[in-house]
């Protein structure tokens, strides 16, 4: 397949530069009325680019240091869930000022009984007339303090399969009967949050899709969501990446040690592989394929790739990687440069905690945890693309023969 661009002449790129020359400082607004903040999209929200176009707009947008609103909660996951399952009044109502980042919004999922198996959820909701009671709790909710709307699942029958019987809602986080607790991660940032639900009622129209139907739009919301956590930035996507370490690098006078060279070498041939990735997927799509194991082990590479950034960025730093605020430059770059388009989220969800490197260093354990554990994502890998028989399901008293044929 052809891994290039297209070149720097090509029409599409001619029109979005023009577009950008019109509008060098565009608003939020302007941007999702040009069809640049979710270009996939069909109208009157996007322009339904295919893959390559929607790269091209990526990359003007960042020669241009333009950044898109930062609502990625909201734009990434519970946006393209809504456009599919929504009714056509959901859509009015949230999909625009969801766009603009006007209203944020969190992503009610993970439970704390629940660990990795998401479908084990034990959050009712129960029908009650018009409205919904809700009782449960639901944890590492990132942004859930700042946020205007929830994306929740709850269990909406008890006595179908764990995979059956959940609902998917549009959950007003200001509703009476939710509270929260912060959870402080070591990083001192009040990023993540329990929230718990006490005969909390939801109107049955925030309800999205069908009764019941909540699983299969989670797995939506889902697979949106692990796309865009292994995109180029090396904190979930957002924050300082490979090539911005080097670029720091190189301002600083570059490397002499051998062996630091070599590692550092590592570093780029892992990102490159990853961008080579994304391309295979994109080459897929292009064909009119469905993306194969190229797809299914992006996350899974993505996040140790994350780590390995941040920890080579500490030791450059020597004795002083140690100190709050350290790094091999500081703070990241302005808004605009690659990788960096969650900046003004992180400002706003982290207030006092810069996301520099130090940040970044202390942050990076969580990558193969969150959006699904390294070991979950190996699961999947290994019976969904490799064809391996599935994990035994070890019981008391069995031996590892009886729980194989089993």
């Amino acid at each position: 397949m052809d891994f290039d661009f297209p070149p720097d002449d090509d029409p599409r790129r001619l029109n979005v530069r023009a577009w950008l020359k019109a509008h060098p400082e565009p608003t939020a607004q302007q941007l999702v009325d040009a069809g640049y903040v979710v270009p996939n999209w069909p109208a009157p929200y996007g322009i339904e680019a295919d893959p390559m176009l929607q790269l091209i707009i990526d990359d003007e947008l960042q020669r241009a240091g333009v950044s898109r609103p930062s609502n990625s909660i909201g734009i990434g996951w519970a946006g393209p869930t809504i456009l599919l399952a929504g009714t056509e009044e959901q859509k009015r109502r949230y999909l625009p000022p969801l766009l603009t980042a006007e209203e944020i919004w969190c992503q009610l999922f993970s439970e704390p009984d629940a660990g990795s198996d998401l479908a084990n959820l034990a959050t009712r909701a129960v029908r009650d007339g018009d409205e919904y009671v809700i009782n449960g709790s639901k944890i590492w909710t990132s942004g859930a303090h700042l946020s205007k709307f929830g994306i929740l699942i709850a269990r909406t029958d008890p006595n179908l399969p764990k995979h059956r019987g959940i609902s998917y809602f549009i959950c007003p986080m200001d509703l009476p009967g939710i509270s929260m607790s912060p959870i402080i991660d070591m990083t001192t940032a009040h990023s993540f949050n329990q929230v718990f639900f006490d005969d909390v009622r939801i109107p049955a129209d925030l309800r999205v899709g069908e009764e019941g139907d909540g699983w299969r739009l989670a797995k939506v919301t889902l697979s949106n969501e692990r796309v865009s956590l292994s995109s180029a930035g090396s904190l979930w996507g957002a924050g300082p990446s490979e090539a911005m370490l080097l670029d720091l690098l190189r301002e600083n006078g570059g490397v002499s040690d051998p062996l630091l060279r070599q590692e550092l070498a590592r570093l780029h041939c892992e990102a490159e592989v990853l961008r080579l990735n994304r391309l295979r997927t994109l080459s897929a799509r292009l064909a009119g394929r469905t993306p194969g194991p190229e797809a299914s082990i992006q996350k899974a590479m993505a996040d140790e790739h994350g780590q390995h950034v941040m920890e080579m960025a500490k030791r450059l730093a020597g004795t002083s990687g140690m100190l709050e605020g350290s790094g091999p430059a500081g703070d990241l770059p302005a808004d605009g440069r690659a990788g960096v388009t969650e900046v003004n989220f992180e400002r706003r969800q982290f207030p006092d905690v810069e996301p520099v490197w130090y940040y970044g260093f202390l942050f990076s354990p969580a990558l193969t945890l969150g959006g699904g554990t390294f070991a979950v994502q190996r699961n999947i890998i290994g019976e969904m693309v490799l064809g391996l028989p599935r994990e035994p399901n070890i019981q008391k008293g069995m031996t590892w023969a009886e729980t194989t044929r089993a």
